[in-house]
Protein backbone atom coordinates (compact mmCIF):
# COMPACT_ATOMS: atom_id res chain seq x y z
CA UNK A 1 0.00 0.00 0.00
CA UNK A 2 1.86 3.08 -1.55
CA UNK A 3 0.08 6.35 -0.26
CA UNK A 4 0.66 9.57 1.55
CA UNK A 5 -2.61 9.95 3.25
CA UNK A 6 -5.18 7.01 3.71
CA UNK A 7 -8.75 7.44 4.06
CA UNK A 8 -11.17 5.68 5.76
CA UNK A 9 -15.51 5.44 5.73
CA UNK A 10 -18.84 4.69 3.38
CA UNK A 11 -17.08 5.59 0.26
CA UNK A 12 -19.69 6.31 -2.56
CA UNK A 13 -17.70 4.40 -5.42
CA UNK A 14 -17.62 4.89 -9.34
CA UNK A 15 -20.26 6.36 -11.64
CA UNK A 16 -23.22 4.93 -9.77
CA UNK A 17 -21.95 5.36 -6.78
CA UNK A 18 -22.30 2.59 -4.74
CA UNK A 19 -21.80 2.60 -1.14
CA UNK A 20 -18.94 0.57 0.31
CA UNK A 21 -17.24 0.47 3.68
CA UNK A 22 -13.46 0.86 2.98
CA UNK A 23 -9.80 3.45 2.26
CA UNK A 24 -8.92 5.36 -0.27
CA UNK A 25 -4.96 5.74 -0.79
CA UNK A 26 -4.17 9.13 -2.24
CA UNK A 27 -0.57 10.08 -3.48
CA UNK A 28 0.16 13.16 -5.06
CA UNK A 29 -3.16 14.15 -5.33
CA UNK A 30 -4.24 11.26 -7.56
CA UNK A 31 -6.46 8.27 -6.20
CA UNK A 32 -4.01 4.82 -6.28
CA UNK A 33 -5.89 2.15 -3.98
CA UNK A 34 -9.36 1.66 -3.21
CA UNK A 35 -10.33 -0.95 -0.61
CA UNK A 36 -13.21 -2.47 1.00
CA UNK A 37 -12.01 -2.85 5.09
CA UNK A 38 -14.35 -2.29 8.14
CA UNK A 39 -13.76 0.65 9.71
CA UNK A 40 -14.37 2.30 12.97
CA UNK A 41 -15.49 5.65 11.87
CA UNK A 42 -18.98 6.55 10.21
CA UNK A 43 -17.41 9.16 7.62
CA UNK A 44 -19.06 9.43 4.41
CA UNK A 45 -16.58 9.84 1.98
CA UNK A 46 -17.68 11.83 -1.38
CA UNK A 47 -16.81 13.13 -4.85
CA UNK A 48 -16.40 16.95 -5.16
CA UNK A 49 -19.64 18.86 -7.15
CA UNK A 50 -19.13 20.35 -10.13
CA UNK A 51 -21.40 23.78 -10.39
CA UNK A 52 -21.65 23.58 -14.25
CA UNK A 53 -23.15 27.70 -14.61
CA UNK A 54 -22.27 30.28 -12.15
CA UNK A 55 -22.36 34.06 -12.82
CA UNK A 56 -19.94 34.69 -9.92
CA UNK A 57 -19.62 38.12 -10.94
CA UNK A 58 -22.76 38.93 -9.52
CA UNK A 59 -21.18 38.39 -5.80
CA UNK A 60 -20.76 41.91 -5.82
CA UNK A 61 -24.82 42.42 -4.89
CA UNK A 62 -26.12 40.01 -3.30
CA UNK A 63 -29.21 41.58 -2.15
CA UNK A 64 -31.52 43.06 -4.68
CA UNK A 65 -35.12 43.45 -4.83
CA UNK A 66 -36.78 40.96 -6.76
CA UNK A 67 -39.88 42.65 -7.77
CA UNK A 68 -42.25 44.59 -7.55
CA UNK A 69 -45.18 43.90 -4.81
CA UNK A 70 -48.44 43.66 -6.07
CA UNK A 71 -51.06 43.11 -2.88
CA UNK A 72 -49.16 40.61 -0.73
CA UNK A 73 -47.88 38.95 -3.89
CA UNK A 74 -44.33 39.67 -5.51
CA UNK A 75 -44.16 40.10 -9.00
CA UNK A 76 -40.91 39.08 -10.47
CA UNK A 77 -39.27 40.10 -13.83
CA UNK A 78 -36.23 38.58 -14.81
CA UNK A 79 -35.32 40.85 -17.70
CA UNK A 80 -35.11 43.62 -15.34
CA UNK A 81 -33.18 41.52 -13.46
CA UNK A 82 -30.63 40.14 -15.97
CA UNK A 83 -31.11 40.95 -19.27
CA UNK A 84 -28.27 42.27 -21.04
CA UNK A 85 -27.76 45.53 -21.64
CA UNK A 86 -29.83 47.05 -19.59
CA UNK A 87 -30.56 44.40 -16.60
CA UNK A 88 -30.20 45.18 -12.89
CA UNK A 89 -26.64 43.02 -13.14
CA UNK A 90 -25.42 44.18 -16.01
CA UNK A 91 -26.01 47.86 -14.73
CA UNK A 92 -23.94 47.63 -11.21
CA UNK A 93 -21.13 45.48 -12.73
CA UNK A 94 -20.25 48.61 -15.14
CA UNK A 95 -20.21 50.63 -11.84
CA UNK A 96 -18.33 47.88 -10.15
CA UNK A 97 -14.25 48.61 -9.86
CA UNK A 98 -11.94 46.44 -10.69
CA UNK A 99 -10.79 45.43 -7.99
CA UNK A 100 -13.74 45.27 -6.38
CA UNK A 101 -14.77 42.79 -8.66
CA UNK A 102 -12.12 40.38 -8.31
CA UNK A 103 -12.16 40.43 -4.15
CA UNK A 104 -15.95 39.91 -4.58
CA UNK A 105 -15.32 36.56 -7.17
CA UNK A 106 -12.23 35.50 -4.68
CA UNK A 107 -14.67 35.30 -1.82
CA UNK A 108 -17.45 33.54 -4.10
CA UNK A 109 -14.67 30.51 -5.28
CA UNK A 110 -13.86 30.26 -1.52
CA UNK A 111 -16.76 29.72 -0.68
CA UNK A 112 -17.95 27.00 -3.05
CA UNK A 113 -14.36 25.09 -2.22
CA UNK A 114 -16.07 25.45 1.61
CA UNK A 115 -19.36 24.27 0.32
CA UNK A 116 -18.01 20.68 -1.52
CA UNK A 117 -17.56 22.27 -5.23
CA UNK A 118 -13.87 21.64 -6.57
CA UNK A 119 -15.28 22.44 -10.26
CA UNK A 120 -17.42 25.79 -11.35
CA UNK A 121 -18.02 27.14 -15.55
CA UNK A 122 -18.59 30.69 -15.01
CA UNK A 123 -20.62 32.89 -18.09
CA UNK A 124 -17.87 36.04 -17.83
CA UNK A 125 -19.47 39.05 -18.64
CA UNK A 126 -17.50 42.21 -19.37
CA UNK A 127 -15.04 41.23 -22.43
CA UNK A 128 -11.76 40.76 -21.96
CA UNK A 129 -11.53 42.55 -18.74
CA UNK A 130 -14.45 40.46 -17.38
CA UNK A 131 -12.17 36.70 -18.10
CA UNK A 132 -9.10 38.56 -16.97
CA UNK A 133 -10.66 39.61 -13.26
CA UNK A 134 -11.73 36.46 -13.03
CA UNK A 135 -8.39 34.65 -13.56
CA UNK A 136 -6.81 36.85 -11.28
CA UNK A 137 -9.53 35.79 -8.71
CA UNK A 138 -8.62 32.28 -9.53
CA UNK A 139 -4.92 33.52 -8.66
CA UNK A 140 -3.50 30.59 -5.75
CA UNK A 141 -7.06 29.40 -5.07
CA UNK A 142 -6.63 25.56 -6.50
CA UNK A 143 -9.94 25.20 -7.96
CA UNK A 144 -11.11 23.85 -11.95
CA UNK A 145 -12.52 26.59 -13.58
CA UNK A 146 -13.93 26.76 -17.05
CA UNK A 147 -14.45 30.48 -17.76
CA UNK A 148 -16.58 31.30 -20.80
CA UNK A 149 -16.76 34.89 -21.60
CA UNK A 150 -19.00 37.23 -23.32
CA UNK A 151 -17.87 40.06 -26.06
CA UNK A 152 -19.59 43.60 -24.77
CA UNK A 153 -19.97 44.07 -28.67
CA UNK A 154 -22.51 42.04 -30.08
CA UNK A 155 -23.93 44.88 -32.77
CA UNK A 156 -22.37 45.50 -36.28
CA UNK A 157 -19.97 45.36 -37.85
CA UNK A 158 -19.15 41.98 -37.27
CA UNK A 159 -15.12 42.01 -38.08
CA UNK A 160 -15.28 44.07 -35.22
CA UNK A 161 -17.70 41.76 -32.56
CA UNK A 162 -14.95 38.61 -34.02
CA UNK A 163 -11.89 40.96 -33.30
CA UNK A 164 -12.82 41.15 -29.57
CA UNK A 165 -14.28 37.39 -29.87
CA UNK A 166 -10.30 36.36 -30.76
CA UNK A 167 -9.16 38.38 -27.62
CA UNK A 168 -11.50 36.87 -25.20
CA UNK A 169 -10.58 33.39 -26.59
CA UNK A 170 -7.16 33.98 -26.45
CA UNK A 171 -7.92 33.82 -22.19
CA UNK A 172 -10.72 32.02 -22.07
CA UNK A 173 -12.48 28.23 -22.49
CA UNK A 174 -14.83 29.41 -24.84
CA UNK A 175 -17.81 31.92 -24.92
CA UNK A 176 -21.17 31.86 -22.82
CA UNK A 177 -23.91 33.74 -24.19
CA UNK A 178 -27.10 35.11 -23.56
CA UNK A 179 -30.06 33.78 -25.76
CA UNK A 180 -31.17 34.22 -29.31
CA UNK A 181 -33.55 36.76 -28.30
CA UNK A 182 -31.50 39.22 -26.52
CA UNK A 183 -28.89 39.14 -29.86
CA UNK A 184 -28.64 39.45 -33.31
CA UNK A 185 -28.84 36.41 -34.75
CA UNK A 186 -26.57 36.96 -37.91
CA UNK A 187 -24.08 38.34 -35.40
CA UNK A 188 -24.59 35.20 -32.94
CA UNK A 189 -24.11 32.47 -35.99
CA UNK A 190 -20.78 34.39 -36.85
CA UNK A 191 -19.98 34.20 -33.41
CA UNK A 192 -20.67 30.46 -33.08
CA UNK A 193 -19.17 29.64 -36.11
CA UNK A 194 -15.87 31.48 -35.32
CA UNK A 195 -15.75 29.87 -31.72
CA UNK A 196 -16.15 26.39 -33.47
CA UNK A 197 -13.57 27.15 -35.83
CA UNK A 198 -10.96 27.38 -33.23
CA UNK A 199 -12.79 24.70 -31.32
CA UNK A 200 -13.79 26.14 -28.31
CA UNK A 201 -16.61 25.47 -26.22
CA UNK A 202 -20.18 27.37 -27.33
CA UNK A 203 -22.91 27.30 -24.44
CA UNK A 204 -25.98 29.30 -24.79
CA UNK A 205 -28.58 30.02 -22.54
CA UNK A 206 -32.62 29.08 -23.89
CA UNK A 207 -36.28 28.28 -23.08
CA UNK A 208 -35.35 30.15 -19.99
CA UNK A 209 -38.46 32.74 -19.69
CA UNK A 210 -40.35 31.03 -22.83
CA UNK A 211 -39.67 28.43 -25.58
CA UNK A 212 -39.41 31.25 -28.50
CA UNK A 213 -35.53 31.29 -28.42
CA UNK A 214 -35.31 27.59 -28.53
CA UNK A 215 -34.98 26.59 -31.93
CA UNK A 216 -33.29 29.23 -32.80
CA UNK A 217 -30.31 27.84 -30.06
CA UNK A 218 -30.89 24.33 -31.74
CA UNK A 219 -30.46 25.90 -34.98
CA UNK A 220 -26.30 26.84 -33.65
CA UNK A 221 -25.70 23.25 -32.43
CA UNK A 222 -24.10 24.78 -29.87
CA UNK A 223 -21.83 22.33 -27.08
CA UNK A 224 -23.97 23.39 -23.97
CA UNK A 225 -27.63 24.59 -23.72
CA UNK A 226 -28.49 26.63 -20.24
CA UNK A 227 -31.88 26.30 -18.75
CA UNK A 228 -34.52 25.02 -21.13
CA UNK A 229 -37.12 25.62 -18.73
CA UNK A 230 -39.76 25.41 -20.96
CA UNK A 231 -38.83 23.14 -22.68
CA UNK A 232 -41.65 20.77 -24.22
CA UNK A 233 -41.41 16.88 -25.18
CA UNK A 234 -40.48 17.87 -28.84
CA UNK A 235 -37.96 20.14 -28.27
CA UNK A 236 -36.11 17.52 -25.69
CA UNK A 237 -36.34 15.17 -28.30
CA UNK A 238 -34.18 17.18 -31.09
CA UNK A 239 -31.75 17.83 -27.86
CA UNK A 240 -31.53 14.45 -27.44
CA UNK A 241 -30.87 13.20 -30.54
CA UNK A 242 -28.13 16.43 -31.05
CA UNK A 243 -26.58 14.54 -28.22
CA UNK A 244 -26.27 18.22 -26.53
CA UNK A 245 -26.36 18.16 -22.68
CA UNK A 246 -28.03 21.14 -20.94
CA UNK A 247 -27.32 22.40 -17.19
CA UNK A 248 -30.38 23.51 -15.33
CA UNK A 249 -30.61 26.09 -12.45
CA UNK A 250 -33.96 25.17 -10.09
CA UNK A 251 -33.17 27.54 -7.52
CA UNK A 252 -32.72 30.39 -9.97
CA UNK A 253 -35.48 29.57 -12.10
CA UNK A 254 -37.58 29.65 -9.29
CA UNK A 255 -36.65 32.33 -7.42
CA UNK A 256 -37.20 34.80 -11.04
CA UNK A 257 -40.30 33.07 -11.18
CA UNK A 258 -39.85 31.29 -14.70
CA UNK A 259 -40.75 27.89 -13.90
CA UNK A 260 -39.61 24.62 -12.99
CA UNK A 261 -37.38 22.66 -15.99
CA UNK A 262 -38.73 19.46 -17.28
CA UNK A 263 -35.95 17.51 -15.93
CA UNK A 264 -37.39 14.55 -15.05
CA UNK A 265 -38.31 14.36 -19.27
CA UNK A 266 -34.71 15.29 -20.21
CA UNK A 267 -33.69 12.52 -18.41
CA UNK A 268 -35.96 10.02 -19.67
CA UNK A 269 -35.24 11.45 -23.23
CA UNK A 270 -31.28 9.95 -22.35
CA UNK A 271 -29.94 13.89 -22.13
CA UNK A 272 -26.75 14.51 -20.00
CA UNK A 273 -27.84 16.95 -17.48
CA UNK A 274 -25.93 18.89 -14.84
CA UNK A 275 -26.59 21.86 -12.42
CA UNK A 276 -25.77 25.26 -11.93
CA UNK A 277 -26.49 27.38 -9.10
CA UNK A 278 -26.88 30.58 -12.03
CA UNK A 279 -26.25 34.21 -10.34
CA UNK A 280 -24.56 34.81 -7.25
CA UNK A 281 -26.66 38.12 -6.97
CA UNK A 282 -29.91 35.51 -6.07
CA UNK A 283 -28.62 32.62 -4.20
CA UNK A 284 -25.41 31.16 -2.86
CA UNK A 285 -22.98 28.69 -4.53
CA UNK A 286 -24.35 26.19 -1.87
CA UNK A 287 -24.79 22.65 -4.36
CA UNK A 288 -26.39 21.04 -1.42
CA UNK A 289 -29.12 23.83 -1.75
CA UNK A 290 -29.51 22.51 -5.31
CA UNK A 291 -29.61 18.45 -4.32
CA UNK A 292 -32.50 19.14 -1.56
CA UNK A 293 -35.06 21.00 -4.58
CA UNK A 294 -33.90 18.29 -6.94
CA UNK A 295 -34.98 15.55 -4.82
CA UNK A 296 -37.62 16.52 -2.75
CA UNK A 297 -39.84 18.40 -5.63
CA UNK A 298 -38.64 17.13 -9.14
CA UNK A 299 -39.38 13.26 -8.47
CA UNK A 300 -35.60 12.45 -9.27
CA UNK A 301 -33.76 9.39 -7.41
CA UNK A 302 -30.95 9.91 -4.95
CA UNK A 303 -28.62 8.78 -7.48
CA UNK A 304 -29.69 11.34 -10.21
CA UNK A 305 -29.61 14.08 -8.50
CA UNK A 306 -26.29 13.33 -7.37
CA UNK A 307 -24.60 12.27 -10.45
CA UNK A 308 -26.18 15.46 -12.04
CA UNK A 309 -24.16 17.46 -9.62
CA UNK A 310 -20.67 15.79 -9.45
CA UNK A 311 -20.45 13.44 -12.52
CA UNK A 312 -22.46 14.50 -15.12
CA UNK A 313 -21.07 18.41 -14.77
CA UNK A 314 -17.68 17.05 -14.85
CA UNK A 315 -18.43 15.01 -18.69
CA UNK A 316 -20.48 18.56 -20.00
CA UNK A 317 -17.70 20.71 -19.32
CA UNK A 318 -15.06 18.25 -20.79
CA UNK A 319 -13.27 17.96 -17.64
CA UNK A 320 -11.73 14.80 -16.44
CA UNK A 321 -11.00 12.31 -13.85
CA UNK A 322 -13.45 14.02 -11.64
CA UNK A 323 -17.07 13.82 -10.77
CA UNK A 324 -16.68 10.16 -9.03
CA UNK A 325 -14.38 8.33 -7.16
CA UNK A 326 -11.91 5.98 -9.02
CA UNK A 327 -8.66 4.62 -9.20
CA UNK A 328 -6.72 6.66 -11.09
CA UNK A 329 -8.90 9.61 -10.84
CA UNK A 330 -7.79 12.88 -9.24
CA UNK A 331 -8.55 13.13 -5.27
CA UNK A 332 -11.65 15.55 -5.52
CA UNK A 333 -13.38 14.60 -2.19
CA UNK A 334 -15.31 15.71 0.81
CA UNK A 335 -15.32 13.84 3.65
CA UNK A 336 -18.69 14.55 5.50
CA UNK A 337 -19.18 13.87 9.73
CA UNK A 338 -21.93 10.78 9.63
CA UNK A 339 -22.31 11.46 12.97
CA UNK A 340 -23.20 15.17 13.04
CA UNK A 341 -26.49 16.16 14.49
CA UNK A 342 -27.77 16.44 11.23
CA UNK A 343 -26.90 13.22 9.08
CA UNK A 344 -26.71 10.77 12.62
CA UNK A 345 -29.55 8.02 12.04
CA UNK A 346 -29.29 8.29 8.35
CA UNK A 347 -28.94 4.68 6.70
CA UNK A 348 -28.27 5.10 3.17
CA UNK A 349 -25.04 7.99 2.61
CA UNK A 350 -26.30 8.66 -0.68
CA UNK A 351 -29.83 9.58 -0.14
CA UNK A 352 -28.54 11.43 3.48
CA UNK A 353 -26.32 13.80 1.00
CA UNK A 354 -28.78 14.47 -1.05
CA UNK A 355 -31.76 14.74 0.61
CA UNK A 356 -30.40 16.74 3.61
CA UNK A 357 -26.63 17.30 4.29
CA UNK A 358 -25.68 20.62 4.85
CA UNK A 359 -22.19 22.14 4.55
CA UNK A 360 -21.68 22.40 8.08
CA UNK A 361 -21.53 18.46 7.93
CA UNK A 362 -18.43 18.46 5.62
CA UNK A 363 -15.07 17.47 7.79
CA UNK A 364 -12.72 18.26 5.28
CA UNK A 365 -12.04 18.85 1.43
CA UNK A 366 -9.04 17.34 -0.20
CA UNK A 367 -8.52 18.69 -3.55
CA UNK A 368 -5.45 18.88 -6.69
Amino acid sequence: MSCEQIIYGKLLLGSEFDVVEGYICVRDGIITEIGEEASKTDNIIAPCFVNSHTHIGDSVYKDPQLGIYEGVRLKRDLDSLVRPPDGLKHKILQDTPYRVLVESMKATILDMLATGTCAFADFREGGVVGVMALKEALDDIDIDAVILGRPNRTEPPVKDVLEEVDRILREADGLGMSGTNDLDMEIVQSINEHVKKQKRLFAIHAGEKNNSDIASALSLHPDILIHLTNAERGDLAIVADAGIPVVVCPRSNYTTGVGMAPIADMLEAGITVGVGTDNVMLNSVNMFAEMEILSKIFGLTDRQVFKMCTLNGAALLGLVDIGYIKKGNKANLMILNGKSSNLSGVRDPLSGIVRRARPDDILSIIHV
